[in-house]
């Protein structure tokens, strides 16, 4: 699913109407301005937000550099995009990062929206950064959140600090006292939820507030929750003053809603974005990226930033060699794969080019086909994998066996190779080009076949990258 989809097609589907006429009118702005306001509230944006931003952009938009422009679409679109960052703060909002370790992250939020894992994700994304983070079970009251922190805790490696079923106010302050022990700069204090927000919940929030006085009070939110989680963020805004909100389940979310309204109603900048489930599934909050990503312009900032921390660059310039010398092995082929997948489901990699969002509508990525090829190649002996020329009949049976799929399967992805071999050697003649391009599509993706009527489920052109 993709992010904003619903919000991003309405927007694009206006945009392309503008960007078809010569010369806008007042009246095609008024038009067009209606069109983007029922996406805005359809989107679950508050509508006070909504009835500001169409306000905004009008008022540019009718001006005399769009009205007298060559290209008055392009210019309205720049003007929305404008506004939609600045709607959502228009700058990368950082952490607060103490002179005098440790910096104290306190998580707060209602049951259910993630903070015990999005604790561990921040974590982790802290350790990445050369940061000794420390977690705090301050969840006394969920049946196992202090076992969930403790085994995320093991898998990141990153220490959890636990005084059992004691106060949560003096776990808390005793967690401060371990964060400087044991020379952990950050700590992050995974507090406890309620269903709803109650007096006994803000009371406990309160006094651990007061007792630790953290750096960083961060709400965590669901975003699928839509306008809810706007006034939930709002509630804890008035009673705690939060610092700054961390958006779960971003990826899920077909509105976007609160996304575009939590800045603008409580003041609090989106901080992070969980956009998925594994460990690594939490991004930095860009307005101005998603922005773009909100009216189908890619993000190019971020997919080179998932492929700079996820590609080895030893590894990359050893590829390069190979194209150029054409000694592409299988376990090549292997290695690429699975460094490819570490960036998160492709086709949320995909979304992030400029323009291929539309293109992806009428391509299913089956991300299964990936599990095929990896254990296709695993079935395989050393010698295979360098000189797949050997593998036949006999061979691929045993392969099929090994990997649990089929013959076919297996003369597929021998076939799919060898097409990749020819285009990196047309690519390697190409100046200065070291690599990368595109294939065939993938024998997992598959498309939508052509209707008996009205040409219903059209074939796409688009053909997607073979990870390679």
């Amino acid at each position: 699913m993709a992010m904003f989809e619903g919000l991003s097609e309405k927007l694009q589907a206006t945009f392309k109407r503008l960007r078809g006429k010569g010369k806008l009118t007042e009246a095609d702005v008024t038009e067009a301005m209606r069109e983007v306001r029922v996406a805005l509230l359809e989107a679950d944006v508050n509508f006070k937000v909504v009835k500001d931003l169409v306000a905004k952009i009008k008022e540019r938009a009718v001006g005399h550099e769009v009205m007298e422009s060559l290209t008055p679409g392009q210019q309205v679109i720049k003007i929305v995009h404008e506004e939609i960052i600045n709607l959502m703060g228009a700058n990368e909002s950082k952490l607060e990062i103490s002179p005098k370790p440790p910096t104290v992250i306190m998580l707060v939020g209602l049951q259910g929206a993630g903070k015990t894992t999005h604790g561990a994700k921040l974590a982790h994304m802290l350790k990445k950064q050369g940061k000794q983070p420390v977690l705090a079970a301050c969840d006394i009251y969920r049946p196992a959140a202090i076992k969930q922190l403790q085994v995320l805790g093991e898998q990141i490696k990153v220490p959890v600090f636990s005084l059992g079923q004691d106060s949560p106010v003096k776990i808390a302050q005793e967690s401060i006292e371990f964060a400087r022990k044991n020379g952990n700069d950050t700590l992050i204090i995974d507090t406890a939820g309620r269903l709803h927000i109650n007096e006994e919940l803000m009371d406990e929030l309160t006094n651990i507030k007061e007792k630790v006085e953290p750096h960083e009070i961060l709400l965590v939110v669901d975003a699928m929750t839509g306008q809810d989680a706007v006034n939930v963020a709002e509630a804890f805004n008035q009673q705690l003053g939060l610092n700054g909100v961390i958006l779960s389940k971003l990826d899920g979310d077909t509105r976007g809603g609160a996304a575009l309204s939590v800045k603008a109603v409580t003041g609090c900048p989106i901080k992070f974005a969980g956009v998925g489930e594994k460990i690594d599934a939490l991004e930095v909050f860009h307005p101005d990226r998603m922005a773009s990503r909100i009216l189908g312009m890619g993000d190019v900032l971020t997919l080179i930033e998932k492929a700079q921390q996820n590609f080895d660059e030893k590894k990359a310039k050893e590829m390069e060699e190979k194209i150029r010398k054409q000694e592409i092995s299988l376990e090549d082929f292997l290695d690429q794969i699975k460094q490819l997948r570490n960036m998160g489901p492709l086709s949320s990699v995909l979304e992030m080019i400029p323009g291929m969002g539309k293109q992806l509508k009428d391509v299913q990525i089956d991300e299964n086909e990936f599990n095929k090829a990896e254990a296709i190649i695993q079935s395989m002996t050393p010698e295979e994998r360098k000189k797949p020329l050997v593998i036949k009949d006999s061979r691929k049976k045993r392969i099929a066996r090994g990997s649990g799929t089929t013959i076919q399967d297996v003369g597929k992805l021998l076939k799919q190779y060898e097409q990749t071999k020819k285009m990196m050697k047309q690519l390697s003649g190409m100046p200065g080009m070291g690599g990368g391009g595109a294939s065939s599509a993938p024998k997992g993706s598959k498309k939508g076949k052509k209707g008996k009527k009205g040409g219903q489920g059209k074939k796409s052109p688009f053909k997607l990258p073979f990870p390679f």
